[in-house]
């Protein structure tokens, strides 16, 4: 009896309840198919719908402020390219090494003026006094050696016209007198309240200062050297193992060490001059003149790229253009206005501002040449929007 009261009040409860599916009082559900039931199967998206891989969203205002530059693949000739090593030197006849005309304490006129100071000719660059030296003023001597013979001249003209003195003894003391004179006149022209000044021979620039303030020079030392600078000489030291592109090199790039900038020779009036008919040491010497744009100096060690055999429909883009990760290069291609997509390369040869490529990319391809650092960041940090463009 209890256990029928019991199942007689659970199903009491179960048509109170009604149907959980429906909300309705329980009744029979006939068969229900998908299409009537309120329960639709979603199914994943297409992937090529939403799965961009590799590309990146690059506002215009990203771009702006990253100075973006873009450049159209287009094939066109490429040198074949040999790094070497080399140094930039003074053409000969483009200096001058300055000798002190007489002896004494020497005084630049300018104490403070140091190496790659411009000078200009006709300027004292220094004074040379002789009044402390034991022997005398070598300048004193000059004008005392001049009076005397010209002293002595003048009485052998009035000898002469006695004919008291022989053509021969009169030829002799005439000749003393004139080189007396012009030793003179050549010291005189050039003294000041310091002593003897030392001209400057030419526009330019010191290259060295052989001596320092207050030394001792004598007659004939050097004590600077003054140097042109409109024209430089470019020396490449092409390696024993390239002996055979030596035929083939017309031409070169180079890069300083204490600027970036890649030179082109081509750009500054270059052209090569001489070539070595043996090998000093392990190389084979090259030298190239070209002028001088004013922010060069001699003596400067520089990154050659000697330019030989161009090859022709080569495919190339700036160095700017390159990332790397991992050991691999990679370009950023623009694909539409404000998206871009990574794309791996093979590089090859580089003459030190354009690298060829080797694969990977075709012409007609957009490759992003300044500010593709900026862009791979962008990458990094964010994906590109879901049918942000149209395939």
């Amino acid at each position: 009896m209890k256990t029928l009261l019991f199942v007689r009040k659970s199903l009491f409860f179960l048509l109170a309840a009604g149907c959980a599916a429906c909300g309705t009082p329980a009744h029979d559900h006939p068969a229900e198919t998908a299409d009537e039931h309120d329960h639709p199967v979603e199914t994943a998206p297409a992937a090529d719908e939403h799965d961009h891989p590799g590309e990146v969203g690059f506002t215009r205002a990203q771009a702006a402020a990253a100075g973006l530059e873009v450049e159209t693949v287009s094939p066109a000739p490429f040198a074949a390219v040999i790094p070497v090593g080399g140094q930039l030197q003074s053409p000969a006849g483009d200096e001058q090494t300055i000798a002190a005309p007489s002896s004494g304490i020497l005084y630049f006129t300018d104490p403070s003026l140091t190496e790659g100071s411009a000078v200009r000719a006709g300027a004292t660059l220094a004074s040379i006094s002789g009044e402390t030296l034991l022997d005398g003023d070598p300048v004193q001597r000059a004008a005392l050696n001049f009076e005397a013979a010209e002293r002595e001249y003048r009485r052998a003209e009035t000898l002469r016209a006695d004919t008291l003195l022989s053509a021969r003894e009169f030829d002799a003391i005439r000749a003393r007198y004139e080189a007396a004179r012009a030793a003179w006149r050549g010291q005189a022209q050039r003294m000041t309240a310091r002593g003897l000044a030392v001209p400057v021979p030419m526009n330019g620039y010191l290259k060295s200062r052989l001596v320092g303030q207050g030394e001792y020079v004598s007659v004939g030392q050097p004590i600077a050297v003054v140097g042109r600078n409109r024209r430089l000489q470019l020396r490449a030291d092409l390696p024993e193992h390239a002996f055979r592109s030596l035929s083939a090199i017309r031409s070169a790039h180079f890069r300083t060490a204490y600027d970036d900038t890649v030179r082109r020779l081509a750009d500054l009036d270059g052209r090569l001059i001489s070539t070595g008919q043996a090998a000093d040491g392990a190389y084979i010497p090259l030298v190239f003149e070209f002028e001088n744009p004013g922010d060069l100096l001699p003596g400067s060690f520089v990154d050659v790229y000697l330019l030989a055999r161009p090859r022709e429909e080569a495919i190339t883009v700036p160095l700017s253009a390159l990332t790397e990760e991992q050991g691999l290069r990679f370009v950023y291609l623009q694909l539409e206005d404000e998206v871009f997509k990574k794309q791996e390369v093979k590089v090859g040869q580089d003459d030190g501002s354009r690298v060829e490529i080797l694969s990977g990319l075709e012409p007609g391809d957009r490759v992003v040449t300044r500010g593709a650092y900026q862009v791979k960041l962008a990458g990094a940090s964010a994906a590109i929007p879901a049918h942000t463009h149209n395939h």
